[in-house]
């Protein structure tokens, strides 16, 4: 530890501590780049959709590799995007076709952009294939967009609007396990469109059942075990767009996700 003054200021420099994550504006939002130590794990290519993504084979799962979403154009920007189109899930049958991440996760930093491009349009962001944040148009609910589902209310106004790509930043430390059992709930901190929309959210369940995601299925969705988990999209029969998501690893050692 040194201390470090001028005439009028003076402040503790600690070398061997820093932030998991620093913010600065341009780290946040549609079009953010990766931040430093962050992977690129979706940019509209196929080859990178094969290279780290898989299908979750939960207990409804019924397609088959290599992933059917699509590659498509960018409606509203340039290049390419993936949408979550597979026959599998035709009439709403979530966990039938949702791709997660190869790379398992405890403790990260996540951007993830999408658009809907049709009323009604529904998906979701799984944080360790578990918890879901929302991705609904017309829902303002609890259940609805850019909701911890069923923990928070949405927060509908940052909501850029249909057929316009839009920005989840999340910051999410998972449960803590004491011989074990659960001693501290995962919690979460998100940014969406720029605006922090939740901060230090506790999380108290998987919700959604078996077919929704790990843990799902035990006791209701509150037996959440310490394995880890990926980043899962889920495909609900609904054409949903994404591009550039990225992610870092990061261990919060203290239950704070603010950023």
């Amino acid at each position: 530890m040194r201390l470090l003054c001028s005439t009028s200021w003076c402040v503790f420099w600690i070398g061997f501590l820093a932030p998991a994550v620093s913010k600065s504006d341009d780290a946040i939002g549609v079009g953010a780049r990766p931040i430093a130590g962050a992977e690129l794990i979706l940019d509209g290519s196929r080859e990178m959709l094969d290279e780290k993504w898989t299908y979750w084979e939960g207990p409804r799962f019924s397609s088959s590799l290599p992933i059917k979403w699509k590659v498509v154009e960018d409606p509203a920007g340039d290049g390419a995007a993936i949408m979550t189109d597979d026959p599998a899930a035709a009439g709403g049958k979530y966990g039938t076709a949702d791709i997660v991440t190869k790379q398992k996760l405890r403790d990260f930093r996540l951007h993830v952009e999408f658009l809907i491009p049709n009323a009604g349009g529904n998906s979701g962001v799984y944080l360790q294939n578990r918890y879901e944040i929302q991705i609904l148009d017309g829902d303002k609910t609890k259940h609805g967009l850019g909701a911890v589902i069923n923990e928070t209310p949405s927060p509908y106004h940052a909501y850029n609007g249909l057929g316009k790509w839009n920005a989840y930043d999340i910051q999410f430390r998972a449960a803590r396990f004491e011989q074990g059992k659960l001693s501290e709930k995962p919690m979460v901190t998100m940014y969406f469109n720029g605006e922090k929309v939740h901060l230090n959210q506790q999380i108290n369940k998987v919700w959604g059942g078996a077919n929704s995601g790990i843990d799902g299925g035990n006791d209701n969705g509150f037996g959440i075990t310490d394995t880890p988990g990926g980043i899962k999209l889920q495909c609900e029969g609904h054409e949903v767009l994404y591009r550039n998501i990225w992610i870092k690893p990061i261990e919060l050692s203290d239950p704070n996700t603010d950023f």
